[in-house]
């Protein structure tokens, strides 16, 4: 069964930083558009970083651009999301998700395959 596993999630002070990897289990991430989206319980889940399958694309939300930064390596195409200047309000359960039209979409109903999450915690 093809699945995503996330990890590097953690807690961490105002104003830190942390690095979310995302990856294939039973195949690789090279050619899919992956994306990183998070929910915190009685809100919609939104949509906050995504690469084309290529690499070269990218989309922001704007509540995270110029802070996270999404990429992927060549081999597996693991996919990374560094978050820098993290705040109280990026806490929340973040999930990467796997899309085969291999467009950077924010839109969650676009994508096949999804990770369980990793939590992300932001607390003095």
């Amino acid at each position: 069964q093809l699945r995503l596993v996330e990890s590097g999630g953690g807690l961490v002070q105002p104003g830190g930083s942390l690095r979310l990897s995302c990856k294939g289990s039973g195949f690789s991430l090279r050619d899919y558009a992956v994306c990183w989206f998070r929910q915190a319980p009685g809100k919609k889940r939104e949509g906050v970083a995504c690469v084309e399958g290529s690499g070269h694309t990218t989309k922001y939300a704007d509540s995270v651009n110029g802070r996270f930064t999404i990429s992927r390596d060549g081999a597996q195409g693991t996919v990374y999301l560094q978050m820098n200047r993290l705040q109280p309000e990026d806490t929340n359960i973040y999930h990467c998700a796997a899309g085969a039209h291999g467009m950077p979409t924010l839109t969650a109903a676009l994508y096949d395959y999804w990770g369980q999450g990793t939590q992300v915690t932001v607390s003095s």
